[in-house]
């Protein structure tokens, strides 16, 4: 599942870049509202239906853990119903979903919507723009991730301070059905034109049977390399993905509504900052190494936003953290690609994404609960600040050459 090695990836007529574009569009909105607008529902459904923080946190995690059990089947997906019409599902799922949290009026709907959500993540999150870009690229693929997933951070850039000014303006119901139809009108076309396979690629390789796939799945449990790849990820987007949902909800009594949405903004225009910093190079670095490095700075930030209320220590301790942010799922495909090879991609992505997100997906609700249960998130996040260490060690061991798994 590699572009011919005959043609020039570095030339703006390669139409792998077209099919960048379409994928940072898809991360753009599917990050933005899957993972960094989840702090702004969780503050206005408070605001406007009394419920709980814990109630809101516990659907975050619901849906994250319903994501980790569908993106297994990925590989299977792309090969019964095709990569368009995967997108095309998990944009109509999404839509759906977001149309729903401006509309619901009772909790169950708010489950509802974050099943659906899990959906769109099937479609068009992390697994699939890394199998297509891993289609499409060999001598630029790091860049080529690079880019694509920078629609992540652009997500957060421009999507939770235009949800928070529309929410002040004409309320939080209309700012979501508004943007759902902003999004669906961008994303619609672009997928409908530029996604798709290139043209040497076989359908075999883009996509094989149940049954092999299921057996590159049983091979990559057994490689001890893929497992010191997946646990210490996980455990940092733990960390990671327990922060930014509490972010708003942490920073708002401190330096206020609009200082707490800036913060949002610096963090994600950091992670753009530094993923681009990373995929000028990244194919002459070594990942493991680099994410380490990226797991230490994290928790080197959390640490000191823990010691200060000064809100410029603040907004640079957010600024600090969002460096490293993108790159937390930039590294899983590098190192799949280094030390387990095209065959079995996307399996090993579907699988390891599982692995992670069922583990990371009980960040919030974890936070959450030890916020509760303290009174404030000194507590939590210092937790968090210990989980990234632990993963950084994880991350360098290194057990043996491992075997790329064979094609099935």
């Amino acid at each position: 599942m590699i572009a011919a090695t005959g043609v020039d990836e570095s030339s703006l007529q390669y139409r792998g870049w077209r099919v960048v574009l379409a994928c940072f569009l898809m991360a753009f909105f599917m990050f933005g509202f899957g993972l960094y607008g989840q702090g702004v529902y969780l503050a206005e459904l408070q605001r406007a239906h009394g419920w709980p923080g814990t109630l809101v946190s516990a659907a975050s995690t619901f849906s994250f853990l319903l994501t980790s059990v569908l993106v297994i089947f990925t590989d299977d997906l792309l090969a019964r119903i095709g990569l368009r019409a995967l997108i095309l599902c998990g944009l109509s799922a999404l839509g759906a979903s977001t149309a729903l949290l401006g509309l619901m009026q009772a909790p169950w709907q708010l489950y509802l919507a974050y099943a659906l959500m899990s959906v769109g993540w099937t479609g068009m999150g992390t697994v699939v723009i890394a199998t297509v870009l891993n289609a499409w690229f060999e001598r630029r693929r790091g860049l080529a991730l690079s880019l694509a997933f920078n629609g992540a951070t652009c997500g957060g850039i421009v999507l939770v301070p235009v949800l928070l000014v529309l929410t002040d303006s004409i309320g939080f119901r209309s700012a979501m059905l508004a943007v759902t139809i902003v999004m669906v009108v961008l994303v619609l076309p672009v997928v409908v034109i530029f996604t798709g396979w290139p043209a040497d690629a076989s359908r075999a390789s883009t996509g094989r049977a149940f049954g092999a796939a299921a057996h590159s799945r049983r091979a990559l449990l057994a490689n001890a390399a893929f497992w010191t790849m997946v646990l210490p990820i996980a455990i940092a987007l733990l960390a990671q993905m327990g922060f930014i949902i509490h972010q708003v909800t942490f920073l708002e009594p401190m330096i206020g509504r609009y200082a707490a949405g800036l913060a949002v903004t610096i963090m994600a225009a950091m992670a753009v900052v530094g993923r681009l910093s990373l995929g000028l190079f990244v194919d002459r670095l070594d990942p493991r190494l680099a994410c380490a490095a990226s797991m230490t700075s994290q928790a080197a930030a959390l640490f000191v936003l823990l010691q200060s209320t000064s809100p410029t220590v603040l907004l640079v301790c957010c600024a600090v953290y969002g460096f490293s942010i993108g790159n937390m799922i930039t590294f899983p495909p590098l190192i799949i690609q280094r030390e387990i090879g095209s065959a079995a991609f996307a399996a090993a992505m579907g699988l390891g994404t599982s692995i992670s997100g069922i583990v990371s997906a009980f960040g919030p609700g974890i936070i959450g609960l030890v916020r509760s249960l303290t009174g404030d998130y000194t507590m939590a996040f210092a937790i968090c600040v210990v989980l990234d260490l632990v993963a950084a060690g994880v991350v360098l061991w290194r057990p043996g050459r491992a075997a790329k798994i064979a094609a099935s």
